[in-house]
């Protein structure tokens, strides 16, 4: 069985694209802040902390673990805090570019594949008025960066270089080649 160790609905709706047989069960792993460093390797160790917590209860299966953070600015954007902390990012990310990685990992019997993707975004000029009208809206709230771009927050993109499915929070291409390596078969894919 393929399982997806994410609570995200974004990734569930992602891979239900390209398979119906999967299941869901979400890490209770610890996930450490960012310290400095790569932000590839942050994120590529994030997504391996969450897919080892549950492939250690299901061995048997194939288990994929994701993270997705923003990097901007010499800092990495995780989800905001509340409403407050998601206007301030997109405030600062305004007119800019951000880069976001997504880490992947995908384990079966024992062996582990990881990898991350970046996707440079950047934002045309945004008004307070309309991070304020967005921010009301709830949606940036549980989003690394404060913002779907398969949302409301679409409109704020000015160019995208990269994996549009990265963004969103998992990078299917780059996924599927991993499947790939790892099963020698599309048995579970």
């Amino acid at each position: 069985m393929l399982i997806l160790a994410s609570k995200s609905p974004r990734r569930r709706e992602l891979l239900a694209l390209h398979t119906e047989s999967f299941e869901i069960e979400v890490s209770n792993a610890d996930e450490p802040e960012f310290s400095g460093g790569e932000v590839a390797e942050y994120v590529k160790e994030l997504a391996s902390i969450k897919a080892r917590e549950v492939a250690a209860r299901h061995t048997e299966d194939t288990v994929i673990g994701a993270d997705t953070v923003v990097a901007f600015d010499g800092e990495v954007l995780g989800k905001p805090r509340d409403a407050k902390h998601a206007k301030e990012m997109l405030m600062s990310m305004s007119g800019g570019a951000q880069q976001v990685y997504t880490g992947i990992c995908v384990i079966k019997n024992g062996e582990e594949v990881r990898d991350a993707v970046c996707t440079s975004v950047v934002f045309r000029n945004l008004s307070e008025r309309e991070i304020d009208e967005y921010v009301a809206t709830g949606d940036p709230l549980d989003k690394a960066g404060a913002y779907g771009i398969q949302g409301g927050a679409g409109e704020f993109v000015k160019t995208i270089s990269g994996d549009y499915f990265n963004v969103i929070g998992l990078p299917m291409k780059r996924l599927s080649e991993i499947l790939r390596e790892i099963l020698k078969t599309h048995s579970e894919w």
